[in-house]
């Protein structure tokens, strides 16, 4: 076998390591074109997830400019609402300024105070309230009657509204605020001296009530201690019913006053009931009781006699019994002593 040269044995050697190489650069081009192909993959699912994130926000985009254009339209109705409801309300607050002067400056405010009592004392019973009563030849229109026969006047006096208006406004000034306070006031000393007007000792209690908005009646303190003076409290519509609730119960408890005539004239009828009773107790009662009595008697009596047979029936038996003993006996001697027998009547 001939020798491989140097030469042959070079190329030989150059040979294997050009194949091994080019083996190697395969794998490495196979795996390059496998990490190619994976990555190839990763970006076309990652560009379809971020087509449809792209498409999933331009829907919730649309979605938002949808309900904005929606809250926009609302508000623009609202707001268009609003716009139309203004004047309705301008002209209904001016309506009812025009029907509050009214009422304040005209005679209809009188009716429209009771109207406003009448609804405050519509939980008191019927009986309790009397209407249009004349007093000193006037006519109250409300009245309440108390435990006597006497009856409580009163009466709903509407105070000027627009001083009221004025002083509800919080940023009124210190001095107007007393202007119109002092106004409220001798408008409410005014109407005081009206309903003194119903006060008559014979058919009245000695004060009335007058009844004023809730609004003049925490302006006008001073007012009510003078009208104290006057024999007439005042109270607003709020307390319209608790006070007269109160004055009753005081009324009941402390002002009840009591007519002779009428006191002696029930003693009388007492004292005739009485002699009335003492006659049924003497004519029907006791001739019962003397009945009983009798029939007692006779009773105990009967049962008496009845023992006393029974026991005379024993001894008969006890008595014969002993003789037929003492003649079986032979010759012993028989007692010839007589029995005695008592009988006693315990009857009285």
């Amino acid at each position: 076998m001939r020798k491989m040269s140097s030469l042959e044995l070079l190329f030989a050697l150059l040979l294997v390591c050009l194949l091994g190489g080019m083996v190697g650069i395969g794998a490495l081009i196979w795996n390059l074109v496998r990490r190619a192909d994976g990555q190839a993959r990763d970006v076309a699912e990652l560009k379809t997830w971020l087509d449809a994130g792209g498409r999933t926000q331009e829907m919730q985009a649309a979605e938002l400019r949808e309900r904005l254009s929606n809250t926009q339209t609302v508000m623009e109705g609202l707001r268009s609402a609003l716009a139309a409801r203004q004047p309705v309300e301008d002209e209904a607050r001016a309506s009812l300024k025009r029907l509050e002067s009214v009422i304040a400056g005209s005679s209809t405010r009188g009716a429209a105070g009771e109207n406003i009592l009448e609804e405050a004392l519509r939980h008191l019973p019927p009986e309790m309230l009397q209407r249009n009563v004349w007093v000193g030849g006037k006519v109250v229109e409300l009245a309440l009657r108390l435990p006597g026969g006497k009856l409580l006047p009163m009466d709903s006096k509407w105070v000027s509204s627009v001083a009221l208006e004025q002083l509800a406004d919080p940023g009124i000034d210190a001095a107007r605020r007393a202007q119109l306070t002092a106004q409220v006031e001798r408008e409410v000393e005014r109407r005081v001296r009206e309903v003194s007007q119903y006060i008559d000792p014979v058919t009245t209690s000695p004060f009335a009530l007058a009844v004023i908005p809730d609004a003049a009646y925490d302006v006008c303190r001073g007012a009510i201690v003078n009208a104290h003076h006057r024999h007439v409290m005042v109270v607003g519509y709020a307390m319209a019913l608790p006070y007269l609730l109160t004055l009753y119960q005081l009324y009941l408890q402390f002002a009840r006053t009591v007519d002779m005539e009428k006191l002696q004239s029930a003693l009388i009828d007492v004292e005739r009931h009485l002699d009335g009773l003492e006659g049924i107790l003497d004519n029907k009662l006791q001739r019962a009781l003397t009945m009983l009595q009798n029939a007692y008697t006779e009773g105990k009596q009967a049962s008496a006699k009845i023992r006393a047979s029974a026991q005379s029936v024993q001894i008969s038996a006890g008595t014969d019994e002993a003789v037929e003993n003492g003649l079986a006996g032979g010759p012993e001697k028989v007692s010839t002593d007589s029995f005695e027998f008592t009988l006693v009547d315990s009857v009285h």
